[in-house]
């Protein structure tokens, strides 16, 4: 997997599975929503920590520099 995000996108993606955290675990989000967006949170966070998302790859997107 060659890395295709770059350091704002990294860090956009933590702070966005972070506030999606705090939402659930304090319940102002909760049923299948929050399970939902918990899920997508946690996928934030393992694409950024590896630098890769598979779905920029189809589409040519890369947002790191060369």
């Amino acid at each position: 997997m060659k890395k295709n995000m770059g350091n704002v996108d990294r860090i956009i993606r933590v702070l966005l599975a972070a506030v999606i955290a705090v939402l659930f675990f304090m319940k102002v989000i909760s049923g299948t929503l929050g399970y939902v967006l918990l899920g997508l949170g946690g996928i934030f966070l393992l694409t950024s920590l590896i630098s890769f998302c598979p779905l920029y790859a189809p589409f040519g997107i890369k947002t790191c520099k060369d």
